[in-house]
């Protein structure tokens, strides 16, 4: 089976389940298990957290080998709300402590004052409710303020759409900067990437599928991903994406792709950099 590496404390690939409901979240998580995935992504807002909690329950594998990943939704930022979100998310997920929790978005239209909910993520760490945090769709204001608040905490990661047609260079050179890892949601561009002439013709040679070659490229950028699918044979040729090797002249020529093409932009956003 192959050894997913780290980046930082998380496993570099993981299994996506935004999208995913009821019974086929149940059975993708299995299905990823079984592949061989050990890192999985949900979060409050996605509405699954139980079935989630059901697979790795159901998985038979020991809670501890499996890095698991939820968010908070800036619906519960409120003032004294985010430990009981959290409390409600770890009985769903069957567990009492994950591995990883984030803070979804930053407050919607800053609503929420982030000197407050962050100071409430900090409570959360401090009563070992979760072993590392970190933050999603953070701009470069609300990282710096963020990282301040924390203190000696480290944000581990700072969860962005990433993809072959999005590189969201502002956000990922800041982070970088800062030594914090990115990672990549919609990493496959909603399965936009099957049909790109370039990754096909770097993927062909290899025996290999569009989505895969993509992968390896954020990979290789030193991103975590966290593709998700219902299918049992992408689940695993996903997986498998971490066995591809791309030279400096495929990387380059993915990069030329990048045309700022967003999916995620709407009134819940902040404004991007």
């Amino acid at each position: 089976m192959t050894t997913t590496p780290l980046i930082g404390p998380i496993p570099q690939i993981g299994f996506g389940t935004w999208n995913r409901q009821g019974d086929e979240a149940r059975k993708g998580v299995l299905c990823a298990l079984e592949t061989g995935y050990r890192h999985i992504d949900t979060a409050e807002g996605y509405d699954n957290e139980e079935h989630v909690g059901r697979a790795i329950a159901e998985s038979g594998i020991a809670r501890r080998e499996i890095f698991l990943t939820t968010k908070v939704a800036p619906e519960s930022f409120g003032p004294g709300c985010i430990r009981p979100a959290v409390e409600r998310s770890l009985e769903k997920l069957r567990t009492e402590q994950v591995d990883l929790l984030l803070l979804h978005y930053p407050s919607i239209n800053d609503e929420y004052a982030i000197e407050d909910y962050v100071g409430q993520l900090t409570e959360v760490f401090d009563a070992g409710l979760t072993r590392h945090v970190g933050v999603s769709n953070f701009t470069i204001r609300h990282i710096d303020r963020a990282r301040e608040l924390l203190g000696d905490r480290p944000i581990v990661t700072n969860q962005v759409e990433l993809h072959p047609f999005l590189r969201n260079a502002p956000i990922v050179e800041h982070c970088r900067a800062l030594g914090i890892p990115l990672t990549a949601y919609s990493p496959l561009a909603r399965g936009a990437v099957a049909e790109n002439e370039v990754l096909r013709r770097i993927a062909a040679p290899r025996g290999a599928t569009p989505a895969q070659v993509a992968l390896a490229f954020l990979m290789a950028e030193g991103h975590v991903v966290i593709p998700s699918s219902a299918s049992r044979e992408r689940i695993a040729s996903n997986f498998a994406a971490q066995d591809i090797a791309l030279d400096d002249a495929d990387l380059a020529l993915i990069r030329s792709l990048d045309e700022n093409r967003r999916l995620v932009d709407g009134p819940w956003c902040p404004v991007w950099d």
